[in-house]
């Protein structure tokens, strides 16, 4: 009866204070997915891979709560891995320019790529288009075969993964 209760004040609340709507994608309740009904006792999400999903109220209340469509834009966090030796000033400069003519990519805030990190296979960028929330997978999966393309079009070296070995 306890759990009842607890679903029940917490839709309660989700109702008055009102986190999401439904068609919002969010991450909620250990779920992620498109919310398709808000009940008293329990929300129902539909899942990227179509499942249907009812998560208990108090599950989603009691933790914390992810809109990814309450903004009017989001940002895709990719990486590109860059070989040693590639010239990285133009390797950005060309990502830049590539990621910029993507199709529903916005020029403001305009893609970032930057350096991220230094790892043994040579340097990793950070990749980063800004979009509406309905285009975001469309454009992160179009960064990543641009990312693909313009590196092999520039004869960019693939990068070679380091193992080391230690004879004893």
């Amino acid at each position: 009866m306890g759990g009842l209760l607890a679903n029940f004040a917490a839709g309660a609340f989700l109702v008055m204070f009102r986190p999401f709507k439904v068609g919002d994608f969010v991450s909620a309740g250990g779920i992620t997915g498109t919310v398709d009904e808000l009940g008293l006792f329990a929300t129902t999400i539909n899942t990227p891979d179509n499942i249907k999903t009812v998560v208990g109220n108090n599950s989603i209340f009691s933790g914390n709560i992810q809109n990814f469509s309450a903004n009017p834009y989001r940002r895709v966090e990719l990486t590109a891995q860059l070989s040693h030796g590639v010239n990285v000033p133009e390797a950005i400069a060309l990502l830049k320019d590539k990621i910029s003519r993507i199709p529903n990519v916005l020029t403001d805030p305009a893609p970032d790529v930057e350096i991220l990190e230094f790892n043994p296979s040579g340097l990793l960028l950070a990749v980063r288009p800004y979009c509406s929330n309905d285009n975001y997978w469309q454009v992160y999966f179009d960064t990543n075969k641009v990312i693909y393309e313009s590196f092999g079009e520039a004869g960019y070296p693939i990068p070679a993964t380091h193992t080391v070995l230690h004879n004893r």
